[in-house]
């Protein structure tokens, strides 16, 4: 992660010497000061957000794949990514079917980042007060899906009212970005991180458990609504706070959780968690950095490097173990 971290701070667009790169890193003068700037306030915040969006995303699909007992679930199965481009969709398409009410708000920085948060809450809240009433996981991942389908839904009919210019903001922002971020969103952004990573280190001894099943949880003291709740807690907090900062974020939490069982042949949580952290990480610096396109101009979504480099390792890796562990 070290290797990746510094290879990605070190390649981009500009072309910085190496001697230069530390120097800037460690607090040092650069021969440039713009290339102070690029590093200290561009190239560092995004490669710290790049370790801490790949790691989150990574442990929340841990999370779901474990409470939900299937290889497909993923940190947005319960309609949070969903719900932040609802309250995204609001703020920049509803301009079209409200009027320039909503125009102000978009001047703001920080207007991007309230609106994915307050949907990603929304649905959130929604998804608890469900989790009360039923009684088994799969409904809840049913009911789950159904969120994401209706808030997709409402997003279909905003855009259809929307002008060019609105619908294309709109998908910027779905494409996913890791190179918005200031010293003060990462400050944010690193609280809810941990917070949620905190939870999940709690629930490790409940996980194990509910890999054989709820009647052996139960069998072992373990309490079900209690542990559903820090699960879905845990990932809240880490697939809704990335996000509302860094946009929606496909693959990674799908996708590594299966890449390091099979590295590890393992499915004791104390391992997995650490090593689906840091195998998150690594991904989400390696793909940034092949975004960058070094030494060019131009910068690809990170949404769609994730999956064009990730997706054909896990069908590589799946097809010479020839079986799935989980």
């Amino acid at each position: 992660m070290a290797i990746a971290f510094f290879i990605n701070i070190g390649f981009g667009s500009v072309s910085i010497p190496l001697n230069e790169t530390l120097s800037a890193l460690f607090g040092g003068e650069t021969t440039r000061s713009s290339w102070q700037f690029i590093i200290q306030d561009y190239r560092l915040p995004k490669a710290i957000t790049a370790i801490l969006a790949g790691g989150g995303l990574a442990v929340s699909g841990l999370l779901m794949q474990t409470l939900f007992r299937n290889p497909l679930a993923g940190p947005f199965v319960l309609g949070l990514s969903s719900g932040a481009s609802l309250g995204v969709a609001i703020l920049i398409l509803g301009a079209g079917i409200f009027g320039g009410t909503l125009g102000g708000l978009l001047l703001s920085s920080w207007s991007l980042v309230i609106a994915s948060a307050l949907g990603s809450f929304l649905v959130l809240l929604a998804v608890l007060s469900v989790s009360f009433r039923v009684k088994d996981t799969m409904t809840l991942l049913i009911i789950g899906l159904m969120f994401g389908s209706v808030t997709a839904a409402i997003v279909s009919v905003l855009s259809y009212f929307s002008n060019a210019e609105q619908l294309q903001q709109f998908v910027f922002w779905s494409f996913g970005t890791l190179g918005n971020v200031s010293w003060q969103g990462l400050l944010i952004l690193s609280i809810c991180v941990v917070m949620g990573l905190i939870l999940s280190i709690i629930s490790v001894k409940p996980l194990n458990a509910l890999l054989l099943g709820e009647n052996y949880a139960r069998s072992m003291g373990i309490n079900i609504k209690k542990t559903t709740l820090f699960i879905i807690l845990a990932t809240s907090l880490l697939a809704g706070s990335i996000t509302a900062f860094a946009g929606p974020i496909a693959f990674v939490g799908l996708a590594v959780p299966h890449l390091t069982r099979q590295y590890f042949t393992t499915s004791n949580h104390l391992i997995l968690l650490p090593a689906v952290l840091i195998s998150g990480a690594i991904l989400m610096l390696v793909c940034d950095t092949i975004a960058q396109l070094p030494f060019t101009e131009y910068t690809l979504p990170i949404n769609a490097i994730t999956s064009l480099i990730g997706a054909p390792v896990v069908i590589w890796l799946l097809v010479r173990k020839r079986k799935m562990l989980f």
